[in-house]
Parts: C-alpha cells; structure tokens; sequence
C-alpha cells in the first residue's frame, strides 16, 4: 500500500508519518483558505505567470471510423534530446481545454524540469466542435490511447506519462486499468488529480443544495455545447423533445447516454467509470483527492481499491478542494527537497511533476 498525508493541521503534518518519499512536501494551506468552496473557487483565478513557451498545433485522429479528430499543443525539448526527455500529455476537466489554467501551469513546470508537453483537447473541446460527429464523455480513453500511440510512434519516445483533471483524470486512470500488465513499456506514469473515478456519486453529489453553483455552471456550458453540436450535425443530433433538463444526471440519462451508445445515466456512469478498472493499474500512479473536494466523491470501495494496488499512490489531503491545492506562498527552495521551479502556491501541479520525475525521470545521457 502506497499512501501517504499530505495534511496541516494546526501547523503540523497529522497524522504523523516517517514515510513519506523524498518528492512529497507538505501541502500547507493558509487559513482563509481551508475549505473546499473558498479553495475551488480561488483556485479557478489564482493567477499565473504567462505560458511563454513555443508550441506546436499537431491533429490526432482519435476515431478512422468517423474521423473524429483532437487537437494537441505541443511542446518539444531540442530534437537531438527529445525522444529520451520524458513526455508528459495532460488531459483536461470536464468543458476545459489545453489553455485551461492548470494545465498550463504544469506545462511550464514540466518543461522547466526538461520534460517535452503535450496538451491534448479532448474531442470537441478547444474551438474542435466541427471536427468530430459525435460528443465526448468520460468513457473515452480510448482517445487519450490513441494520442499517446500516436505520439510515442511518430516521434520514438522512450518514456511518456499521462495526466488527468477530474474528468481528464478519470480518463487516464480508467486507460491505465484497461491496458493492465499490457501496458507499453515507454508508459512511465499516470497521474489523477481530483479523478472523478465515481462517476454516478459525484455527479449526484454536484446536486446537492450547496453545489448548486457548480452544477449550473457545467450545466449550462454542457447546453450550449450540445446545442451548437444540433446545428452544426442536425442529421444526428436533435433538440427537439428533451423537455427540460435540470441536472447533470438528466443531462447525461438524455442525451450523453442517448448519443454516446449507453442505455441510461447509470449505465453510461458504471460504464465509464474507471472505479471499476483501478485494481488493474499497473504502472506507477498517483492519485491526489482532497477530502472536502465540494462535487468528487471517492466511494469506500474505490478507496479500497486504490490502497490495495501496490502500483497506486493515494494521497488524499484535508484541505484543498477541486483541483486547487493553493498552499501558502513561499520560495521553491524551503517548499520542496526536490526542487521544481514554480510560483509557490500551486503545490499539486509541483508534486505531480516532482513524483514524475523520481518515478520515470529523463534516459540516461538525454
């Protein structure tokens, strides 16, 4: 069992552990901000340094069948070094893109580590709405296969590792569990951060009276994404009636289940859940969950789960909300025994770029 704390509590780590790697610092959060509403939502416009780095836009077809294709930024260290450097692809949250803040925060500090980067936009997403015939949901991680096979061949990389927001991050775990024992070589590491691997309880849990706002704001970017699909494909996708749809459940029982080939809400959620796969994993993961994260619910049993494969790291934080983990603000140099260049207040984006580091690093001589 892999699992460490991460926690402050009243200034100290609690609980107390000896055995906690040398790549995992503690998470120190300020006191205004210790809770999961104020640590999402100022998680959301913390600013950050400007991404100033040369990218290339490369498509990926995901799907021959309907050519449903992605599109990739992508960040390349100089080519006589590349195919040895480790190359990180970064997965995005549910309506979130490549220029999503948090991804780019862990690309300026996965390419200051020497890492190349790929941003990938799942389908439909990053102004692709035209590119693809079909929707996008949680289940399709055969489209984040997909580019790491496409990548990994064109270009000969030695060592790749991938990385999931909460909905991105259900993608790459559920990937990871799929491919088992069978997964490549040149698969290195996988990283969930806040991973909706439960789909069905986090999805009723964004219902709850006090997650409402969340709820509304997935809600309707979801609405005006599906109606923009109906106008663009209206031989496939159509309005007419849905009658109204107040919940993300109703969302997903009527037009994700409807169009993405499950015969309900919960048949789409136990499908696409990668609850289901994670005792599978087999290549060195992390998972990071924080336990007042507002919307994601990890269930007893995928909790079990997780603890129980000796591939998965858990940890799981007091504080730190959905996707945020701001921590006080201070020099890398006292924040961290490893080091990751970064602005001192992102502490999950330097720990999963560090625990990628120590667990697949750069080849030798690269």
């Amino acid at each position: 069992m892999n699992t460490f704390t991460a926690n402050l509590v009243d200034e100290r780590i609690f609980p107390a552990t000896n055995s906690n790697p040398d790549w995992l610092v503690p998470f120190m959060p300020p006191r205004w901000l210790r809770g999961g509403h104020v640590q999402t939502l100022a998680g959301n416009y913390w600013p950050r340094q400007p991404l100033a780095i040369v990218s290339e836009r490369e498509v990926v077809v995901v799907d021959a069948r309907d050519n449903s294709r992605v599109l990739c930024e992508c960040h390349w260290q100089p080519e006589l070094v590349r195919a040895g450097r480790l190359t990180v692809i970064l997965v995005h949250g549910l309506e979130g893109s490549s220029d999503s803040q948090y991804i780019r925060g862990i690309t300026a500090l996965a390419w200051n580590a020497g890492c190349n980067v790929i941003r990938m936009n799942m389908r439909n997403c990053g102004g692709t709405d035209t590119w693809s015939p079909t929707l996008y949901h949680s289940g399709l991680s055969e489209d984040v296969w997909a580019v790491l096979q496409h990548f990994a061949g064109a270009y000969d990389l030695e060592r790749v590792a991938m990385v999931g927001y909460s909905m991105g991050g259900n993608l790459v775990l559920k990937l990871a569990g799929e491919l088992a024992a069978e997964a490549p070589m040149w698969l290195r590491g996988v990283v969930g951060v806040s991973p909706a691997v439960d789909l069905a309880a986090s999805a009723d849990a964004l219902n709850e009276p006090s997650n409402r706002m969340y709820e509304r704001h997935f809600l309707g970017n979801l609405m005006r994404r599906f109606r923009r699909k109906a106008e663009l494909f209206p031989d496939l996708f159509t309005m007419d009636g849905l009658g109204p749809i107040r919940t993300i459940r109703e969302f997903d029982d009527r037009i994700t289940a409807r169009y993405s080939g499950f015969m309900s809400a919960d048949d789409y959620y136990y499908r696409a859940a990668a609850a289901r796969v994670v005792s599978q994993i087999a290549v060195p993961t992390m998972v990071l969950h924080a336990m007042d994260d507002p919307f994601i619910r990890l269930t007893p049993e995928s909790g079990a789960a997780l603890h129980a494969n000796p591939a998965v790291t858990l940890i799981e934080t007091e504080y730190g909300g959905h996707c945020a983990f701001l921590q006080k603000k201070g020099p890398a140099s006292t924040l961290e025994a490893n080091p990751v260049p970064h602005d001192g207040r992102h502490w999950a984006e330097a720990t999963l770029v560090r625990f990628l580091m120590a667990r697949a690093g750069h080849a030798v001589g690269s």
